[in-house]
């Protein structure tokens, strides 16, 4: 888990945000837990390796084969 934290602001039509809110509650997720997982899961798409905050911190690309 991060040992630190970073804020990451972001605008989206209030419509959206809303139903957005509305989703996440309903599966009792917060939106900050979607939003990490939905970041986490872009890196790995596109081969980003990556060490959660702390004295060994690292961000590497891998090349593709």
């Amino acid at each position: 888990m991060e040992s630190k934290t970073a804020r990451l602001t972001i605008l989206l039509d209030p419509a959206k945000k809303q139903a957005f809110e509305q989703l996440c509650a309903q599966q009792d997720v917060t939106p900050s837990q979607v939003v990490r997982q939905l970041i986490r899961d872009y890196l790995k798409a596109h081969g980003v390796e990556w060490q959660p905050s702390g004295p060994a911190a690292t961000v590497a690309l891998r090349k593709p084969r």
